[in-house]
């Protein structure tokens, strides 16, 4: 039997969310790397190049779409000041 590929997130390429992969955390597509990973990485000043030698290579195209997955789940926040 050949494994499901993992459904796509909204209509995102690069970002996958799927419940039988990485229990539902959005992740990029052909990784096993979660977006808040990345972000994570990205924040500490980490470049592509340094993720996909510590981790795995991650499409460049795929940042775009990752930093816009971000800034929806800021929009759709509501912070109590």
């Amino acid at each position: 039997m050949v494994p499901a590929e993992p459904q796509s997130y909204k209509s995102f390429r690069w970002i996958v969310e799927d419940p039988e992969y990485l229990n539902g955390k959005l992740a990029i597509r052909g990784t096993r790397l979660p977006v808040t990973l990345i972000l994570q990485c990205l924040g500490e000043g980490m470049s592509l190049e340094e993720i996909g030698q510590t981790y795995t290579p991650i499409p460049p195209e795929a940042i775009q779409e990752i930093m816009l997955v971000a800034a929806e789940a800021i929009a759709h926040q509501h912070v109590a000041a």
